[in-house]
Formats: structure tokens, sequence, C-alpha cells
């Protein structure tokens, strides 16, 4: 079961002005599930994404790219689970062209004008007739209010939709975000199976789009792992339709421009810990903090170093205060210079060590009271600097082992 995460309420998912979303059940690998997406942009929508540093990325990625560069204006996205399209070679990119042709001669738009994205089993051929064969019903179906019904159709593995909506005042005027994301396994984005959708009303310049795609991306889907894997298809796209009638933004220093920052990063912020909590097989959800670091960038290397130990994880499913795993993690860092005489630890509230070594005043007992909760926060300080960072993942239990057996049957 997920780690403190229910599935969304349709009634709770804000449409947004100018994105209408149309699913339909197109049997790529299995029979009655929704497994076939468009999403429909009106014209004047800005849109960028931040995909994959997998070098053997996935075509639906590659024609991404290639799409976005075109500046052409995007005007659909095309999305289907069960076949990941990945590792298929020239066939797959033909495929995947193959169907950003047929959905463009339907909405009478050029294919350069539609984003492709795929999800599930890597090698296996693109079943393109099927998705050309849905496509009809698809588009159909398309409704501003079908957000959670995306949500629910870019599942794999995952047990529970993922979805979240937020609002402010922004420019004297009303604005929203709404974001969908999937993934529970094979989750190291490094950019950023996930994938990861967010449309704001805002008005904003498409020249920051990407600044701001990145940023998002590095302050959210950028900072969870649940097995430290990079998938071959990790997408996530910004979409600004233009219809708040704020004054168009054309900086994120701006007063208003950081105030949509932090609109859209609380909703990309709540996506990202989503698929951690529903990690595969995940119980506990843990936030680790590195703090008096020198740098993010080093911070980061112990705090991912602590999230994808296994180790270190298989501790946190059996609540056994082994933590000796997790002082271990932060020495093959990869610090050259750390001086373990100024390390300190922490769980939640309970100071494991001081000054490298063992607190004098720990108690096995107060360590096992922390790991037996549901949600743990683990601190690590460096006694380098004033930079801090956070990663957030989950512990590695019998049950992720059994999914991933059991991914392709």
């Amino acid at each position: 079961m997920p780690v403190h995460l229910s599935a969304p309420a349709s009634s709770d998912l804000q449409p947004i002005a100018g994105v209408r979303i149309g699913v339909t059940e197109a049997g790529i690998r299995k029979a009655n599930r929704k497994d076939l997406t468009v999403v429909l942009l009106d014209e004047g929508c800005s849109v960028s994404g931040v995909f994959t540093s997998n070098r053997f990325c996935a075509a639906p990625v590659q024609i991404c790219r290639n799409h976005l560069g075109s500046d052409r204006g995007v005007r659909a996205l095309l999305i289907n689970t069960g076949n990941a399209n990945a590792g298929t070679g020239e066939d797959g990119l033909k495929k995947a062209l193959h169907t950003c042709e047929q959905l463009a001669a339907r909405l009478g738009i050029t294919v350069e004008q539609i984003l492709p994205f795929s999800t599930g089993v890597i090698m296996e051929s693109l079943p393109d007739d099927r998705i050309i064969a849905g496509m009809d019903a698809a588009i159909a179906d398309a409704n501003p209010g079908h957000w959670l019904r995306a949500a629910e159709a870019i599942m794999t593995t995952d047990t529970v939709a993922k979805a979240y909506s937020a609002s402010a005042m922004i420019g004297g005027k009303a604005v929203s975000v709404t974001g969908i994301s999937k993934g529970a396994g094979m989750i190291r984005p490094n950019m950023a199976t996930m994938l990861g959708f967010i449309a704001t009303d805002a008005c904003i310049s498409q020249g920051l789009m990407k600044r701001l795609s990145t940023e998002l991306a590095q302050g959210s889907f950028n900072r969870i792992t649940v097995d430290g894997d990079t998938s071959t298809n990790d997408s996530l796209v910004v979409i600004a339709t233009n219809k708040a009638a704020n004054t168009p933004i054309d900086s994120l220093e701006s007063e208003d421009g950081r105030a949509l920052k932090a609109l859209v990063l609380k909703v990309a912020t709540q996506l990202a810990q989503a698929i951690v909590r529903d990690g595969e097989g995940a119980t506990k959800f843990i936030t680790v903090r590195v703090e008096q670091g020198k740098t993010s960038e080093e911070c980061l290397k112990v705090a991912y170093a602590i999230a994808h130990s296994p180790l270190v994880k298989t501790a946190f499913f059996a609540s056994d205060p082994n933590l000796g795993r997790i002082l271990a993690a932060v020495g093959y860092a990869g610090i050259e210079d750390l001086d373990q005489t100024r390390i300190a630890l922490f769980l939640d509230d309970v100071q494991v060590a001081i000054h490298g070594g063992r607190n004098p005043d720990y108690r096995e007992e107060d360590g096992q009271r922390v790991m037996q909760q549901s949600e743990i926060t683990v601190r690590v300080l460096l006694g380098r600097g004033d930079v801090s960072d956070t990663v957030w993942t989950c512990d590695l239990s019998h049950e992720y082992v059994t999914i991933n057996a059991d991914y392709r049957s």
C-alpha cells in the first residue's frame, strides 16, 4: 500500500482553460483498461519539456526533443501506457512518427505540433495500429475535466493515480495549476519509468518556459529516488495556456514570476513525492536532508548515496536501527576531503552520531522508535559550510522484488 497517499477526487482537480483531455481503451497491452490519452491544447499555448538523461532514451523522447525545437507551437500530446517504445531502434521511431502523423491529420495540424509519450515494457515493438485505431474515441472523449481519467490511464505499476491542483492570486488574477504524474519503479529522474504533465492558465513568456520547466524538475522530480534506476522514458512537460488574463510574466525574478514558480513548484513537488509514496513495495517515506555542506552538489552526493543504498533501504524496511550503514554511505559518497570528526547524524529528533561517532546519549530503543514510523527524516550535518539540500526516497521491501520479477507477466 502507498505511504499516506490516497487517490485524488476528480472534483479536487481544477480544469485549465485551453486544455482538453480524452482517454480511451486501445488494448495496447491489456484489455479493458484505459491506456491511450490525448491532450488537446488551444492555439497560443506555451510548452516546454525536460527529458531523461539516459543515453538509451526512448523513441518518443527523441521525437519530443525534435518537435519542441521546431517552434511550430505544440497543439497536442499523445500518451500511451503498456509499451515504452524504448530499445526499438528505427522501427520505434517510424511507428511513433506514424502515430503523430495520424493524429495530426485528424486534428488538422502539423506533425511537429504533436508530442508523443510512451511508458511500459521496454524492447517491444509499439502496436501503432492499436493506438491509431483508438484515436477517434480518445478525441471524442476530450473534456477539460478529465484530469483524473488521464492520471489513471498513464499508470503502469502504480497503485494510486497521482494528480494535484493549486491556485493563487497572481497580478490580481486567479491562476490555476493542475498536474498528473506516473511512476513507481525505475525511478531516479536525472534530467528527470516517470511521466509528469503540468498545466497552468497563467500568461508567461514562451522564452521563460524552458527555464521554468528545468527549475521545476530540479526542485521536485530531480529530488526523488525509488531504486536509483534512471528510466529511458522520463519526461516532464509544462504547459502555460495564457488564459488567466494576468499581465504576462517575462521574468522569474519579478514578484509575479516568483509567485508563479512557487505555485507550480508546489504542484510538482506533490506529484514527485507521490511517486515515492507509491514506490514499488514501499512501506516508508523517507526524507534525507544533508546540511552544512559547501555546495548543493556535494549535499546531493551524500543524500543520494544514502537514498540509493540497498543496505540502508532494507534496514528501514526492517525497522532496524543499523545506522552505521548511513555513516558508511556518507563516507563513500565521493567527498575527498570529508572530515568525519565533524559529522552528526539525526533520525527525526534523535541524535545518533556526533563528531563522527556514536552519541553517548543515544539509546537503541529511541532509534527503533523512529524507524518504526511510516515517515522518517534523516539529517546529516557535514560541518563544512552553510548549504543544504534534500532528497525523498522510500524503503526497499520483499514486494519490490516480487513486482519487478512479475512485471512482464
